[in-house]
């Protein structure tokens, strides 16, 4: 497959910092995942940075009260331990800057037509409280900046996380040109799940051919009856078969074929696309990134 290299991605090297390499969060794949688009030659002039994050932009759409305590290291130990993640200025700097990536990468989907981010996905994130490795909803952000700035009127949310979408779904409740789809394995975390606009919760062990049906099925029929401007693409990669969260039986070829039929009928359609890569989970660090990474690659190819 000829990959293109004049992709929009966007990249901070903040994303990654030194964390125990034995945590279940994988801090260092985003790093690891720069590198091995690098490798593959798409990684380049491409290359965007979005600027640095502090906690008042996110003030749109979280709690003002929570991400200051949260950035101050002001929250108190149950809530950093339903986050899941030891707090550190490093991980404030990562944090509040991934973000404002999803958001200049949706600007360069607009732009161009499709873009990947190199993060982002943190969707279990709640208007005032974070959860599963997830402190600030930078899906929830981006949309409603989006919405709200007037440069775009509707914005679908396509969650392929193993994981539902709790955070965006409840943070866009009552957002109407928002509209949030989410096809995970129901039971998987969370396991109190909120509404999305539409949830598609699979059986555990599920295969490549009946997922991808659903995706395909699904994301037309989204298409055509929402016509949105954008897609933001949540292309969680702890659906595969051996991935240490998730419980569907996707093969690595099911990811590949998954991510390629999105972008393939986003564009069919006329649809500005960006992805973040959501959520996986490896001890194998340098797989994990090449599982991430299968995204961009397709993205390329188009």
């Amino acid at each position: 497959m000829r990959l293109n290299p004049h992709l929009p991605l966007v990249y901070h090297s903040n994303y990654s910092f030194s964390f125990d390499p034995k945590h279940r969060f994988v801090m260092s794949k985003f790093a690891h995942l720069y590198e091995q688009v690098k490798g593959l030659g798409i990684a380049g002039d491409n290359l965007v940075a979005p600027i640095l994050g502090s906690p008042e932009p996110l003030e749109l759409v979280h709690c003002e009260n929570y991400i200051h305590d949260l950035w101050h290291n002001r929250l108190d130990e149950k809530a950093m331990r339903r986050i899941g993640l030891p707090w550190s200025q490093p991980l404030m700097n990562r944090t509040f800057t991934a973000p404002q990536g999803t958001l200049q990468t949706a600007r360069l989907a607009l732009k161009h037509g499709l873009a990947c981010h190199l993060a982002g996905g943190t969707h279990h994130a709640h208007t005032d409280f974070g959860s599963g490795f997830c402190m600030v909803n930078d899906l929830a952000f981006t949309a409603q900046t989006l919405i709200q700035s007037g440069e775009v009127t509707n914005v679908l949310i396509f969650d392929l996380d193993v994981h539902q979408g709790d955070g965006t779904a409840a943070m866009l409740a009552h957002q109407p040109y928002a509209y949030t789809c989410s096809i995970h394995c129901e039971k998987n975390f969370p396991f109190r799940k909120s509404p999305s606009d539409l949830d598609i919760g699979l059986a555990n062990n599920m295969q490549d051919a009946e997922y991808l049906g659903i995706v395909d099925d699904t994301l037309q029929f989204l298409l055509k009856e929402l016509n949105p401007d954008l897609v933001l693409y949540d292309a969680g990669v702890d659906i595969w078969q051996d991935d240490g969260l998730g419980k569907l039986d996707i093969s690595w070829d099911g990811i590949k074929q998954r991510d390629h039929l999105v972008f393939k009928r986003c564009l069919e359609h006329n649809t500005a696309i960006a992805s973040v890569i959501g959520g996986g989970y490896d001890r194998n660090h340098t797989r994990l990134a090449k599982r991430h990474a299968i995204v961009i690659e397709q993205a390329a190819g188009f």
